[in-house]
This record gives C-alpha cells, sequence and structure tokens, in this order.
C-alpha cells in the first residue's frame, strides 16, 4: 500500500497461474526458514526475547480517530516493536511505519475497521522513521516522526533460528527477484501487444503478466512512488490526481457501456495516449526491476517484512479480489486472487520451519487452511486460467470469502510467531 494512496488490485486473462519452474525451486528451499507474527493482542510488554536475540520487545498503543493519530510513545528501542492500533474513528483505517523519507513502508497493517484493534509487529533498527495513520484509507495520513533508539542489543536471531532465517530472507529475496525479472518481461511484451492495436493479445496476457506484481504486492507497494503510478483503481483517484498505469489501460481495453461508465459514453484513448501511457508503465516496471535489483535491497528485507508480507497479501485479497473491485472492468479477480495467495505462500513457506518449532499448532492450521483455500480456487478453474469474476455465484463468492477470512486470523500470527516467541 502506498503511504499516499490506497488502492485494491485485480487481475486475469488465460494463462496459468501456476507457480513457474523457478518458483517451484524456490518453495523447496523456502522451507527452510523462518516463523511469523502472533495474533494481536500478544502479550508484548512482558519482554518476550526475539528468536533468542536477547533483544526485548517493546509495546506501544496507537489510538487512530477521524482527526488525529495519538501514540503512547514516539520512540522505541531497538528490537522487536508491536504498535498495537485500534480503531477509535468511524472510518476504516490504516496504520504505517514509514522510513524517514516518508516514501519507503517499513510495514503496514491495514482495513482496521472501527472498535477493531490489530497489531503490527516490527524489528526495528535504531533510526528516525515516520508513523502514519490513514483514516478512510486516502491520502498522506496523519504522520508524525518516530525514532528507534540503540537498545545495544543484537536484533538479529541467533543460532538454529538465524540460519533458518537468513535463509528464509536469501530465498525470499530472490523470489521477489524472478517475479520481477518475469515482470518485466511479460510487460514488455504486453506493451507491444496494445500499442500495436492487437486487443485480443493484451487481452490475453493482461491477467497473467500482472500475476507477477500481484505476488510480490507488498514489496510494491513499499516504494510509495511506484505504486499508485502502476496500480491505482480509477474509484480511488484524489480530485486532480493523473490515472496512469495497469488499470488505466485495462479500461480502454475492456471499454465499458455508458451504464458502467457513470452514464456517458466511453472515449478510448488516442493513439498518442496509448503510446504514452503504455510506455510509462513499462517504464516503471523497469524501475521496480532496478530497484528490487539494487544491492541494498536485500537489507530492507527480513523475518518480520516477510510475515508481515504475507498477511498484507491475504488482506488485498479479502478487500479487493474476493469483491470483485480490482479488475472491474476485465472480471480477472481470480488471477490476481490465486497470485495474491501464491505470494503469501511462498512467504509462509519460507517460515514455515521456524513456525512449526515454535508453534507446531500453528504451522499446522495454517497449512490446512491454505490447502483449503487452494480447493476452492482450482474449483473455478477454467483451462490455463480461471472463469470471470462475475460468472460466480453468491455461494460460490461467500465460501471463497469465507475461507480467506479462516486463513487471514492465523496468518495474523505468523510475524509475531517468528519474531517475538
Amino acid at each position: 500500500m502506498s503511504p499516499t494512496t490506497t488502492r485494491r488490485r485485480v487481475a486475469r486473462t488465460a494463462a496459468p497461474l501456476t507457480a513457474p519452474l523457478t518458483v517451484v525451486a524456490l518453495l523447496a528451499a523456502l522451507t527452510a526458514c523462518t516463523p511469523n507474527d502472533p495474533a494481536a493482542g500478544a502479550d508484548a510488554a512482558a519482554g518476550t526475547d526475539a528468536a533468542g536475540t536477547g533483544a526485548q520487545d517493546a509495546t506501544l498503543t496507537v489510538s487512530s480517530t477521524d482527526d488525529a493519530c495519538e501514540l503512547s510513545a514516539t520512540q522505541a528501542p531497538s528490537g522487536p516493536v508491536v504498535f498495537e492500533v485500534t480503531n477509535d474513528g468511524d472510518q476504516v483505517t490504516e496504520f504505517y511505519l514509514l522510513a524517514e523519507d516518508g516514501l519507503r513502508i517499513v510495514s503496514e497493517v491495514e482495513n482496521i475497521g472501527p472498535g477493531i484493534t490489530r497489531d503490527l509487529v516490527v524489528t526495528a533498527k535504531p533510526g528516525s522513521y515516520q508513523t502514519a495513520c490513514k483514516p478512510g484509507m486516502v491520502g498522506d495520513g496523519i504522520r508524525d516522526a518516530f525514532t528507534v533508539t540503540d537498545s545495544g542489543a543484537d536484533v538479529t536471531p541467533t543460532g538454529a533460528t538465524s540460519e533458518q532465517v537468513d535463509a528464509a530472507v536469501t530465498n525470499y529475496v530472490a523470489y521477489v527477484k524472478d517475479q520481477t525479472e518475469q515482470l518485466q518481461t511479460g510487460t514488455a511484451d504486453f506493451v507491444e501487444a496494445y500499442q500495436a492495436g492487437d486487443v485480443a493479445k493484451a487481452r490475453e496476457l493482461y491477467a497473467p503478466v500482472r500475476a507477477h506484481w500481484e505476488r510480490i504486492e507488498p514489496v510494491a507497494e513499499s516504494f510509495g512512488d511506484l505504486d499508485p503510478r502502476m496500480d491505482l483503481r480509477e474509484a480511488d483517484l484524489e480530485e486532480g490526481q493523473e490515472w496512469t498505469g495497469w488499470h488505466l489501460l485495462e479500461k480502454d481495453l475492456w471499454q465499458p457501456e455508458p451504464d458502467a461508465n457513470g452514464g456517458k459514453a466511453y472515449a478510448p484513448l488516442t493513439d498518442a495516449q496509448r503510446t504514452r501511457y503504455a510506455d510509462t508503465l513499462l517504464e516503471d516496471t523497469q524501475d521496480l526491476y532496478a530497484r528490487t535489483h539494487d544491492a541494498g535491497f536485500a537489507d530492507q528485507i527480513d523475518a518480520a517484512a516477510i510475515g508481515n508480507g504475507a498477511k498484507g497479501l491475504l488482506d488485498e485479497v479479502a478487500t479487493g479480489k474476493v469483491t470483485g473491485e480490482e479488475e472491474i472492468w476485465s472480471h480477472t479477480d481470480l488471477w490476481d486472487f490465486q497470485a495474491n495467495v501464491d505470494g503469501a505462500k511462498v512467504a509462509y513457506d519460507g517460515l514455515r520451519d521456524v513456525v512449526a518449532a515454535k508453534d507446531p499448532d500453528l504451522a499446522a492450521t495454517l497449512d490446512e487452511r491454505f490447502a483449503s483455500l487452494q480447493t476452492l480456487l482450482d474449483a473455478q478453474r477454467d483451462g490455463d486460467g480461471f472463469v470471470l469474476y462475475d460468472d460466480l455465484d453468491q455461494d460460490q463468492v461467500r465460501e471463497l470469502s469465507s475461507a480467506v477470512d479462516a486463513l487471514g486470523e492465523p496468518l495474523s500470527q505468523l510475524t509475531a510467531a517468528v519474531v517475538l516467541r
């Protein structure tokens, strides 16, 4: 999610979203890694040792209202930090820990309804940050400075856990790079077809190419300037904001009738606009590739980032894909749905050995609920792809939504299970 805008996504076409061979290989390696995050309300204040690091966790409360974002403290010692975020307002809200520049998202917790409390668990290094509550899930949010002081403790795991976490990080970074490489190649093919006016080919490529974005969505969203340019939905545009990216081209490929376009006839993009917006999408994709292949990228990934990212992907499913709001023109939401589940499963598998050692019941529950959700998705396959979202009946949507909720609850415990226990 971008610190400047909030949106939900979707995508689909005809190629299978089953993991490519490179991903399958990574999955095998990822199974020797780290666990996730305990459920909201974990007693972080008890000073739990974080994965044998010797650093005790700090717990801060956050009250998000419609016009304020109040933290119990504006600083915390380095190591595991738990933000207990309560929505005391009337609008759905989000909470972010941002880097000092206010652009890079260190971690986030989304879609906190009124009266709900959710935990954000991070392993924080010393430095300057920003916190942000985003009531209504739009705009820059209510921000303030936040400092992580040097506790003097080693904030990295030790012993066998350290080796598992290191393997999880190494393999997850490799997975992200692989997905951005495939995204760059696929986007180039999509842009070529779109600019040539080959609507059938561009439609065929749209969903399977976007799957590479959807699998690593939390990483892509961490680059706050790229995400709104590449994946903003029309419904989430702010006044005066230029619309660019995948969904602009989606609408031009699946041109709506007036009754689906605010009562107005859709005006197709001109040749010049098609060239400009497609080139911009490709340039932004190449920028994403460069950032994830930068030497410093791996430093941004740790066990907490992987665990929180897995939960973030399920949140994306719950708030966009399973509702049909992401791919409003192409109705390819199930392709995105599968890709988000793919990414969450890869993240979990990387941490599974750590989770299984610390909380075997949680690991067993996650194994079973991932499998149950995948069974429901497989039932909606159509050849190499999926049925369109608007072909689902209400019972099928309800069943998928229930399975997502059933997985989301234990998945919210993943990061804490890895970092705090």
